[in-house]
């Protein structure tokens, strides 16, 4: 039998020339090995740790007291390697117990050939088990952690998180679970391939990283969906500022190949022990925040609210609901100005979405398209929209309005689909509405992911149709995106000139965003006006156009055909 090359063999209890005499025998077999001398017990662990012996061989006698510590040090740190006794002075019974202890096997001296057998036997044995150890922890790996991130997986998540429930289970402490999702991938997968998608996902999973310890738990749970775990928080306000710190953490671009991609994240929250004592039951609740009527879908963070009489109206939306109300015109459009501060005159009319549910009754946008997403009719029913309103502006264009522009709220998903902006086209072509009497309203959070559609809004934009961004100022967009797409005007979050929040700031914020859209060539309209102090902040900060129930609630087509005579006066009251 031959040894294999290359083997460092540990001697252990044996002299200088026994050890010499020990590595000729076993150079007669294979030249290639290296042996080194232990004689001090105090040496053992220090040679453990010099280098990785592939065997240890001690020899033991009456006079020897090493093979004791060898086997303490063998078990603290090289339970691996094979230990085997060489030796012809011991009895029975200690050689038994060595053998009980763990050595591997005691082999008498001058038996050089079943010596050399028992080693080869033994490191076959240990490569044997390394390579099962080796699969079991492949096995495992793939079973409990994601392979592109190395997060834990959804069962290992699920398991950690239990196990933390269970100790706190006693004591009156929160915690907080945020399911994310992250906006816009399949976008970038389509564009630019699943590689750049799979080093976004990788960038994104290192910044959440920072934020993970022993009390902040992470797991990638799906292709485009993470969950943190947290219980290191104290209240309420703590839970929210963990969500503030997920949301901040994108508002830098991911640069991948010199392209730089913005990211939006949609956050459901549920809270510990308040929704639930379970993990299932908390992942559950956080990803029913998603289905919750407030839910703005873009760059949001919601917390479920487990409230009967939302769960009772949620029942009531299903896709054979919405798809009957198209067909007994439960749906309708409602009309209201954008007044000119100027002149008194319209600078057009927005086109706002209603339901009217059998059941429910009237149904605003904000309570609307979240169901209308839920069940895959966003694009149907837009389509739908985009007719009545198209139709409706050719009519007062007929009637004499024909400056008139209608603005109309479309889902962001449908400018990455080719066959809806031949829609849109098509559409204008059919009415014969001219092109630059339409403008289709954008939320300021699609600026982050524009990109991807570029091309389509140029294609439109190109025809003559105009584009506003919905809620701007609020959501930290980039300023250079407005440089580059094909906007034309800019509609003020509600937030910054509501009545509660009148504040020098504000109005510091709103007059800045006049002067940047001035410089830009963009217009910009104030929404959500109802007073009389909202009215007067606009005229100091020369905001030029302004929407709200001050001047109109939205009406139908009949009643603001009226506006539209009223209005020929040009007076605002």
């Amino acid at each position: 039998m031959m040894l294999r090359n290359n083997l460092r063999f540990l001697l252990i209890g044996y002299s200088e020339t026994d050890a010499m005499a020990l590595g000729a025998e076993l150079s007669k077999i294979n030249s290639k090995i290296n042996c080194k001398a232990i004689t001090d017990a105090n040496d053992i662990r220090i040679a453990f740790y010099e280098c990785e012996w592939h065997v240890l061989i001690c020899n033991y006698t009456k006079d020897s007291g090493s093979l004791k510590e060898a086997l303490e040090v063998w078990r603290q740190v090289g339970r691996d390697t094979p230990f085997i006794i060489y030796a012809d002075e011991t009895s029975d019974e200690k050689v038994i117990s060595a053998i009980h202890y763990g050595v591997h096997d005691y082999v008498y001296k001058g038996h050089i050939a079943r010596l050399v057998f028992v080693i080869e036997r033994e490191l076959k044995n240990l490569e044997i088990k390394r390579a099962k150890l080796q699969a079991e922890s492949k096995i495992y790996r793939l079973t409990y952690y994601d392979n592109l991130t190395g997060f834990p997986k959804r069962n290992l998540f699920c398991e950690k998180v239990t196990e933390i429930l269970s100790k706190q289970s006693n004591e009156k402490k929160l915690a907080g679970v945020y399911l994310i999702k992250i906006g816009g991938l399949p976008d970038i997968n389509s564009t630019y391939g699943y590689h750049v998608g799979d080093m976004l996902i990788q960038q994104l999973s290192y910044r959440m990283s920072v934020y993970t310890n022993s009390q902040c738990l992470l797991s990638r749970i799906g292709g485009s969906k993470f969950v943190f775990f947290n219980c290191d928080v104290k209240n309420l306000e703590d839970v929210q500022n963990f969500a503030d710190k997920i949301m901040h953490m994108v508002s830098i671009p991911m640069v991948i190949n010199d392209l730089e991609f913005y990211v939006t994240l949609n956050i459901g929250v549920s809270i510990y022990p308040t929704h639930g004592d379970t993990v299932s039951s908390l992942l559950a609740n956080a990803e029913n925040a998603f289905c919750d009527p407030g839910y703005k879908w873009h760059n949001s963070c919601r917390y479920f609210l487990n409230k009967p009489d939302e769960i009772s109206t949620k029942r009531v939306f299903t896709r054979e609901a919405l798809r009957r109300a198209i067909i007994n015109n439960e749906l309708e459009l409602l009309y209201q100005p954008i007044i000119n501060l100027d002149t008194g005159g319209f600078r057009g009319v927005e086109a706002i979405l209603r339901w009217n549910h059998p059941e429910a009754g009237p149904l605003t946008p904000s309570e609307l398209f979240p169901f209308i997403y839920e069940n895959g009719l966003i694009l149907e029913i837009g389509k739908w929209a985009l007719k009545q309103a198209c139709l409706q502006a050719k009519f007062w264009h007929e009637m004499g309005y024909d400056a008139l522009t209608i603005t109309l709220a479309l889902a962001v998903s449908g400018f990455d689909q080719a066959h809806f902006i031949k829609y849109v086209q098509n559409m204008l072509a059919e009415t014969k509405l001219p092109p630059q009497l339409l403008e289709l309203e954008l939320p300021e959070s699609f600026l982050q992911g524009a990109e991807f559609c570029m091309a389509n809004l140029k294609e439109l934009s190109d025809t003559g149709v105009r584009f506003s961004i919905n809620n701007y100022g609020t959501g930290g967009a980039s300023i250079r995106c407005l440089n580059i797409l094909p906007v034309n005007s800019l509609k003020l979050d509600p937030e910054l000139t509501s009545n509660q929040n009148i504040s020098s700031e504000n109005s510091a914020v709103v007059t800045a965003i006049n002067a940047m859209a001035k410089n830009l060539g963009l217009s910009v309209i104030a929404q959500g006006i109802t007073g009389k102090a909202q009215l007067n902040i606009l005229y100091e900060t020369q905001c030029k156009f302004a929407q709200g129930d001050y001047f109109s609630q939205p009406v139908s087509a009949e009643d603001f055909l009226k506006l539209l005579e009223q209005r020929k006066t040009g007076t605002l009251d």
